[in-house]
């Protein structure tokens, strides 16, 4: 596959299989390559059209707007993990450094300046992502503690990994204090019964 007599399968990769404007090729030919069919679009780069969509194509095609100071948060990490089909239209980050970020953050990005623990995230293709555990736990504060919460991407999450929602129990149970804790633990202890009687 060629675009304007660039070889993709040679071009400069960040991730196998990614391709980012700019690198060798513009963003014009990249998205011609897109309706061509040849690419498709992923996060904030491009990928074969015959490539299986991973968690680490995912995560690595977000990893220049991430960068090395934040990890992706709530609905970015339910997509980066596979249990949400879409991407947020801007991305879920949270600060993960010590000191705090002094640099403008990106307009595409919803930052929380928090520090996230380090025992909460992990990495994928380079990128830091909280673990599906704290994904959750994330989701179900926002659901029952804001306007915008997203009930959908609870349930996919619970759908995604049976079991997850017990565990997200047993996370609030030993964590310290946290925004909308107490009605956060009775949403997930009925979610976790729900799943206990499916499995039954």
């Amino acid at each position: 596959m060629r675009v304007h007599g660039v070889p993709l399968r040679h071009t400069a990769l960040m991730w196998p299989f990614l391709y980012y404007a700019g690198d060798r090729l513009s963003t014009a030919e990249l998205t011609a390559a897109r309706l061509d069919g040849d690419l498709v679009e992923i996060g904030e780069a491009f990928m074969p059209a015959d490539a299986v969509e991973t968690r680490e194509l995912r995560a690595g095609a977000l990893r220049a707007l991430a960068g090395e100071t934040v990890a992706l948060t709530r609905l970015s990490a339910a997509w980066v993990h596979g249990a949400v089909p879409e991407p947020p239209v801007r991305h879920c980050v949270q600060r993960r450094t010590d000191r705090r970020i002094a640099t403008v953050i990106d307009a595409r990005l919803d930052y929380r300046d928090l520090r996230l623990p380090p025992a909460d995230i992990m990495t994928i293709s380079g990128v830091a992502v909280t673990t599906p555990v704290r994904t959750l736990v994330d989701l179900v504060r926002d659901l029952v503690g804001r306007t915008d919460g997203d009930p959908s991407a609870v349930e996919a999450m619970c759908a995604w990994q049976p079991g997850l929602a017990v565990a997200a129990v047993a996370w609030l149970e030993r964590s310290g204090p946290v925004h909308f804790k107490r009605p956060a633990l009775a949403y997930l202890r009925g979610r976790a019964r729900d799943q206990e009687e499916v499995t039954r």
